[in-house]
């Protein structure tokens, strides 16, 4: 694995997509001809198209260090690793992972392997304090690890950030790292540590980074009470009702939201389609060119980049 910039050439443009139902399951069983993609406008002819689960990935792990993980920090430490052993399956060279903390700073912790117990066994040996560098880790991601032979097109790149998304200590900004991301034909999920009755100013990064990229974030700790009955009837001097902190039912409440967090986004990066398209218009000049993907079926969501970069930028390493 070369320590290298991760710098794409587009001649062929990666679209992973996720169509799910008017009840958010996944919609498995389309084939080619059900999707059409369109570039600037312009209808594109599909060049490979594949639904076959578990397909190759590079993830990586940006795990928030920040003060304001403290409150769920052994949660989210837990819910991390049995992301990461999701994720990666042991002795399947398919899977390669990265991880990158950040607090006051963001570091490359763990570089990429096909070991996860490298990163569950850094992870466990974690403690959170200090600030959010959020940006900067994943600048880092883009430009600081060892790639493996073939990224983005096989295996192609994810990023799961578990944190608020709120930043405080960055050197590069959001619109930096939006285009970065996107230049490298990443997608971005998000794990959302923001606590039931709670808002972050960052949640609105963390829908930015994903909805751009074409992944999404889910918030496990925001829907604890919808099926306890009068849930509001009960208030509490700590801010939660029914389930009280400390109790066995507020403790299986949490450990549920999370599971249902780490199924649904290992769930999805490994029940996408993939398609590639070689752009057929010769004006390559616009900086970012829009994507559009369409879908033969009523009542669906589809989730797809919505733009690429058709020139890697000038990246040079830290």
């Amino acid at each position: 694995m070369a320590q290298q910039p991760l710098n794409v050439s587009v001649t062929e443009v990666v679209v992973p997509i996720t169509v799910t139902d008017s009840k958010g399951r996944f919609v498995s069983d389309l084939e080619e001809k059900d999707f059409k993609i369109y570039d600037e406008g312009r209808e594109q002819k599909i060049s490979y198209f594949s639904r076959e689960r578990q397909q190759p990935v590079v993830v990586g792990f940006l795990l928030d260090l920040s003060n304001a993980s403290r409150l769920h920090w052994k949660n989210y430490q837990e819910s991390s690793i049995e992301l990461a052993l999701a994720l990666l399956p042991d002795g399947d060279k398919r899977f390669s992972g990265y991880l990158i903390t950040y607090g006051n700073d963001a570091e490359l912790a763990v570089n990429t392997t096909n070991d996860s117990s490298k990163i569950t066994d850094k992870i466990r040996k974690l403690k959170p304090g200090g600030g959010a560098a959020l940006y900067d880790a994943i600048y880092t991601a883009c430009t600081s690890r060892s790639l493996v032979k073939g990224e983005p097109l096989e295996p192609r790149r994810v990023i799961v950030i578990i944190g608020d998304g709120h930043d405080n200590s960055s050197k590069k900004t959001l619109e930096e790292v939006v285009e970065i991301a996107q230049r490298n034909l990443v997608t971005v999920y998000g794990v959302s540590t923001v606590a039931f009755g709670f808002n972050s100013e960052g949640e609105k990064n963390l829908t930015r980074l994903t909805e751009e990229t074409g992944g999404r974030v889910v918030y496990p700790l925001q829907g604890l009470y919808k099926d306890v009955s009068g849930y509001l009837s009960t208030p509490s001097d700590e801010g939660n009702y029914a389930l009280k902190v400390g109790t066995g039912g507020y403790a299986s409440e949490i450990a549920k939201g999370m599971f249902r967090a780490v199924s649904d986004t290992a769930g999805e990066v490994t029940t996408q389609y993939i398609i590639r398209y070689s752009p057929d218009s010769a004006d390559q000049s616009k900086v970012l060119r829009n994507i559009r993907v369409e879908v033969n079926l009523p009542n669906v969501t589809v989730r797809a980049r919505k733009g690429y970069y058709p020139f890697a930028p000038d990246v040079k390493k830290k």
